[in-house]
């Protein structure tokens, strides 16, 4: 027992040491350590997966929207352009499968939602008529009015969160009843959401901002509470890239960003196994 303490306060000394050598005398030992920790308990790092896809060529056009069909393995890229394919399927691992240019003229926005039965994609188009369930969209800044409402997507607890760009904010909203819940706008003072969507379990949201070539990662509050938003991290992209959506795979966490000023996708991929974050 005394061997254990003796060795207890031989590390607390040691940690002491680091301290003062490092405060007076610029040792970088103590930040490489502090970053480890740091790294280890509140961020693990996404990485660019450089592999993917595997033929890039097929982007012929500015590639506006992505989605990710999970329970088939399938990445979903819409594309506009004159005489090119419209709408691009590539496999998770970044092969080529097919395209087509029929039916869809100029699309803005796609969404999976395959279910065990069939496969089923949604697409955004100009032009296109919906069925209206509810309808917040007159043009404002005040609750539920909106400047350039641009991305939507939903939690599990039936929240409905829409990236308000021109208004730089998210505002939530009961998914049945249309309901408005609040809005988050201390985290968008530079720039305003192009895109949001959550990671598979719901703890994070992975969010776009166009002009600023940026992706962050910010904490989902809990079910019952908006709170204030709160950016764990983020990723800087090249100048000029202009991430406009973003899907994330519910299974894996990879997150695929389609970038309108590069007109390409890229798919950023956790380094370990899935955890929801990115490094600064």
């Amino acid at each position: 027992m005394a061997r254990f303490w003796v060795c207890v306060a031989g590390a607390g000394f040691f940690l002491a040491f680091l301290v003062l050598h490092s405060r007076f005398c610029g040792s970088p030992v103590l930040r490489n350590f502090t970053f480890a920790v740091s790294w280890r308990t509140e961020k693990i790092l996404y990485r660019l997966d450089v592999d993917w896809p595997k033929h890039p060529e097929y982007f012929s056009g500015t590639t506006f929207c992505v989605a990710v069909d999970s329970l088939n393995g399938l990445v979903y890229i819409g594309q506009r352009g004159d005489n090119i394919p419209k709408i691009l399927v590539f496999t998770e691992d970044g092969y080529f499968l097919r395209a087509w240019n029929y039916t869809v003229d100029t699309p803005h926005g796609i969404f999976a939602a395959s279910t065990l039965y069939e496969q089923s994609i949604w697409i955004t188009d100009v032009g296109s008529d919906f069925m209206i369930l509810w309808l917040h969209g007159e043009n404002g800044t005040g609750p539920a009015k909106f400047n350039i409402p641009h991305s939507v997507t939903l939690d599990s607890a039936g929240r409905v969160w829409v990236a308000d760009r021109g208004n730089k904010r998210i505002q939530v909203f009961d998914k049945d009843t249309g309901e408005w819940l609040g809005a988050w706008n201390n985290c968008f003072t530079e720039e305003g959401p192009s895109s949001v969507r959550f990671t598979p379990d719901g703890k994070y949201l992975i969010v776009a901002q166009l002009n600023l070539s940026r992706l962050s990662v910010v904490a989902a509050p809990p079910v019952g509470s908006i709170g204030e938003c709160s950016v764990i991290s983020t990723i800087q992209l090249a100048d000029q890239v202009l991430p406009h959506l973003l899907e994330v795979d519910k299974k894996t966490g990879a997150v695929y960003v389609a970038e309108i000023g590069a007109k390409q996708v890229q798919k950023y991929v956790p380094l370990n196994s899935y955890v929801p974050a990115f490094g600064s």
